[in-house]
């Protein structure tokens, strides 16, 4: 008897559900806001590069190299306006065609990032011990947050406008909201590299030449209203 009686629940529960009309008068949309906006995060990679024969040199070499940036790179060091931190420090063989080894290569990374440019600059240019091998340009997390909500509020109204002149636009006097999403996305940082040859030939105390660009940030608004 109970298993009668479940089936008899299930089967109202599915009648009243195929008895439901579907939503009529409802009108997908979407809208956009962008603002560009300066870039203010330089990140600089000062790298070095050693090969030999004896690998534990290579790595003394590469390790003196680093110590040296560091000190130098610290004396200026101011959490937000320029952070200092290592990259990619590695050693790894090589090899003659029969597979055995030959020598050693090694390769050492020093991150200067901030927003204050021209004390990154100016400290990328005091380093003698690294060359500066790449140069990338972003957005702060502060900034971010200050140009996605610019962003946002213009996708927003232009959304409720558009679906304003959209229901009058089909004869309703208005609309209420039924469902929405919003996305937040950026354009890719432009990031000019530079050759280690034309670093070498800078002068040890000159600033490292750089200009940031612009970026545009995308508040995308999409979803679904229901006309009246």
């Amino acid at each position: 008897m109970r298993w009668i009686a479940a089936c008899a629940v299930l089967a109202g529960a599915s009648a009243a559900s195929a008895q439901t009309p579907p939503p009529q008068n409802v009108l997908q949309l979407s809208a956009s806001g962008t603002v560009e906006v300066q870039q203010d995060l330089l990140s600089m990679t000062l790298s070095t590069t050693r090969d030999g024969a004896d690998a534990a040199a290579i790595q003394g070499q590469l390790k003196s190299a680093l110590d040296a940036a560091l000190v130098e790179a610290r004396k200026n060091a101011q959490p937000g306006q320029l952070d200092v931190r290592t990259g990619n420090f590695n050693l790894a063989p090589r090899y003659t065609r029969d597979g055995k080894i030959s020598g050693w290569a090694g390769y050492a990374e020093l991150v200067l990032e901030g927003r204050d440019f021209p004390r990154i600059t100016q400290v990328a240019g005091r380093i003698t011990t690294l060359t500066v091998g790449n140069v990338g340009f972003a957005l702060s997390r502060e900034q971010r947050t200050k140009v996605e909500a610019e962003a946002q509020t213009l996708a927003i109204n232009a959304f409720k406008q558009k679906a304003d002149e959209l229901a009058k636009g089909f004869g309703f006097a208005g609309y209420t909201l039924r469902e929405v999403s919003v996305n937040a996305s950026s354009g890719d940082p432009i990031r000019p590299r530079m050759m280690a040859a034309q670093a070498k030939s800078m002068a040890s105390d000159s600033a490292v030449p750089i200009e940031a660009g612009k970026t545009s940030v995308v508040v995308n608004v999409s979803g679904s209203v229901q006309l009246k």
